[in-house]
């Protein structure tokens, strides 16, 4: 067993607060983190559908489950006071590319003011938390660039969800430097497409296929040539629970911005994804709708800096990031999915580090 996994220990029975615990990676941090015998605390939305990570797991009755909106800042500052965290893990957010334009004003308030009222509540409280900011890889200027960007390349965002975050990064760095950076390690994150069990949002490729597998509602792929670096929830999830520990030991060494990018294997098509987990299933033929929208041709982050100084890498190939996906939504759609599929595949994981 690795050092980083020795790491996860130390979770237990700390206090650890989780913003958008009912959304997919945050359900997802929450099983794991119930699972190291943490005492964990989420804030969120209800979750949108009864498929969703959140309620086939049970979390809601694994952790403190409050329920309310990350833009009422009296009510998030109440919160951090009570519960008092050691780690705070801020997911909070809109997150779909296409509702940023639907609806730019919710993503903004959601994105910027969740973010501000987060560190606010943790300046109000007055503890040391390390704080972990989520992301996103598209806080990067897309400058058409066929390798991957790194911390130090210039953040950008030309669609609302994108310039949203890129203005959390912005507001973070500004109470790290103004208000935070001493006394504890405020951090923020930025991961690729991530995929796994339990995420049914709308507009996202995976759910959408599982809708098709499911339902038999027809697949509409918007680009369906275009490549992302996919990467299995858990993988982004082992970096943020090894960056927080770590960053409660040596604020001042471990702060600022990380990228959690999967290897240059796991860059593939839309189409890629589609076949992978189409017949994985053994379903049968299926019939797919175009419909081309700007988006970005290819995105990757370059996660050097994980690498050298957490000793943090991506594990999971194409193949197996596919197998446990299409694993866990088909012990999902049997009724045999839920805490122990998810718990199962963690330790799987791990077995990988």
């Amino acid at each position: 067993m690795s050092s980083l996994v020795d790491l996860l220990d130390r979770y237990r029975g700390m206090r650890v607060l989780i913003t958008g615990h009912t959304g997919f990676k945050g359900s997802w941090l929450g099983v794991w983190l119930h699972h190291l015998g943490a005492r964990v605390d989420g804030l969120a939305l209800e979750p949108e559908s009864p498929r969703d990570n959140f309620v086939v797991t049970g979390l809601e009755h694994l952790c403190g489950h409050h329920v309310l909106d990350i833009r009422d800042r009296d009510a998030v500052a109440r919160l951090i006071t009570e519960v008092q965290p050691e780690i705070i893990f801020h997911l909070a957010a809109q997150s779909l590319v296409l509702e940023g334009y639907a609806d730019p004003w919710r993503t903004f308030t959601t994105n910027v003011t969740g973010t501000l009222n987060v560190l606010e509540g943790v300046r109000a409280w007055g503890g040391s938390p390390s704080v972990v900011v989520v992301t996103t890889d598209k806080v990067y200027e897309d400058r058409g660039w066929p390798w991957g960007y790194r911390e130090i390349d210039r953040l950008g965002g030309r669609d609302p969800y994108s310039a949203s975050k890129t203005a959390a990064e912005v507001v973070t760095s500004s109470y790290r430097e103004s208000f935070l950076g001493d006394a504890m390690a405020v951090t923020t994150v930025r991961a690729g497409n991530v995929v796994g069990a339990g995420d049914w949002c709308k507009d996202r490729i995976v759910p959408d296929i599982q809708r098709f597998l499911w339902d038999g509602i027809p697949l509409v792929l918007r680009h369906p040539q275009a490549v992302r670096p996919w990467q299995h929830v858990l993988e982004p999830l082992f970096g943020y629970l090894v960056l927080a520990i770590v960053g409660l030991e040596k604020p001042e060494k471990y702060s600022g911005p990380w990228n959690f990018g999967p290897s240059m294997s796991q860059v593939r098509t839309v189409s890629d994804v589609v076949e992978a987990l189409v017949d994985r299933s053994e379903a049968g033929s299926y019939t797919v709708t175009t419909e081309r929208e700007p988006e970005t041709e290819f995105l990757m982050v370059d996660s050097s800096r994980a690498r050298q100084e957490l000793g943090w890498v991506p594990t999971l190939d194409f193949a197996a990031t596919m197998d446990l996906v299409a694993e866990g939504y088909g012990a999902d759609r049997r009724g045999a999915g839920g805490l122990v599929n998810r718990v199962e595949q963690i330790e799987r994981f791990l077995s990988t580090v």
